[in-house]
């Protein structure tokens, strides 16, 4: 059962999700999208934050982020004033994107499936917005980490990390057919 977070931990792993202020849009379009993505990278390598699994929304995001520093707060903090800032600037805008401080839950490790059933619901977030129409992939929606478990891992972002996942998913190795298999099992969970 994930715990609110109180205190940080060396290697805890974190559920972490924000909203727009007063619920508005903190995407307004792919731009403000890749600029997430390419913050959020910068922001892995300024703290050593390593990604299970995202998913950008319009008016808000997940991240299950592990910290293998005990920096949650100031990573996040980085993170979110540097997207604002950025944010602003690009759209001429000032003031707040984000409503109040970020929550965080911590997910409980020691492979007791907590984990994977997080990770699953970031990823099938774009389902229950009903932003997949029932023929669509899972794949096809771009702003979510599932498009780099389906990658090979040279194609990957080195602060995304899938092993965890894939372990708690019964896959040992990172190979084609387990990707396979687990694209097969998340579009088997969407149903």
């Amino acid at each position: 059962m994930p715990r609110t977070l109180g205190v940080e931990f060396p290697g805890a792993i974190y559920h972490v999700m924000s909203r727009g202020d007063r619920r508005e849009d903190i995407f307004t379009n792919d731009v403000d999208r890749q600029d997430f993505l390419r913050t959020l990278a910068e922001a892995c390598q300024k703290t050593g934050f390593e990604v299970h699994a995202y998913c950008l929304m319009r008016n808000h995001f997940h991240l299950v982020v592990e910290t293998p520093e005990a920096n949650l707060v100031a990573g996040m903090r980085w993170l979110l004033s540097t997207y604002t800032n950025r944010f602003n600037h690009r759209h001429k805008l000032a003031g707040h994107v984000f409503s109040g401080r970020y929550k965080a839950l911590l997910v409980e490790g020691g492979g007791n499936g907590y984990l994977k059933t997080v990770c699953d619901y970031v990823h099938l977030n774009p389902v229950r917005a009903r932003l997949l129409a029932a023929e669509e992939r899972l794949l096809s929606y771009p702003w979510s980490s599932l498009i780099w478990y389906l990658a090979a891992a040279r194609h990957r972002p080195g602060w995304i990390r899938v092993d965890r996942l894939l372990g708690e998913h019964g896959m040992g190795k990172d190979t084609a057919e387990g990707r396979q298999e687990f694209e097969r099992r998340m579009e088997a969970r969407r149903r």
